[in-house]
Parts: structure tokens; sequence; C-alpha cells
């Protein structure tokens, strides 16, 4: 019996893949693509609470940000 050596994909090979106008979300872990579930309930209630007090300090400072409703963050490499 054999088994496939699971090979890494960068971050690159990552964007390259995303499906555009896709329900999905996908993150990237270690190398690999995982699926992950639509959020919901208290990670909607922090969403929500953390959105409204960040645009109040952004409001207030006058600066000049926004908050996107999904972004792509990649972490620093060790």
């Amino acid at each position: 019996m054999t088994q496939a050596l699971f090979k890494p994909i960068t971050v690159q090979e990552f964007l390259e893949w995303i499906p555009e106008n896709s329900d999905k979300r996908y993150e990237l872990h270690n190398g690999a693509i995982v699926e992950m579930s639509q959020p919901y309930c208290e990670h909607e209630d922090v969403t929500g609470f953390l959105n409204i007090e960040i645009s109040s300090e952004i409001k207030r400072l006058k600066l000049p940000y926004s908050i996107p409703k999904t972004a792509l963050v990649q972490s620093a490499k060790a």
C-alpha cells in the first residue's frame, strides 16, 4: 500500500486557486487549503461590536481607513 505525499502549497498558489464568487470560505493552514464554516452567533456579535467601535475611532480621529467585509491576512514567517 502506498500513501501520497502531502505537498504544501504556497500563499501565491492559494491566491491563484481561490474560486471567484464562491459562497464558501477558505483558509491556508500549514500549506493545506481548509474549507471554513460560516461564522455565526457569538462570532458575529463580536465582529459587529468591533466594527462599531473601530469605525467610531476611525471617524473620531479622522483617519483615511475603512473596514472591509473580507480581507486576506498573511501571518509573519517564523
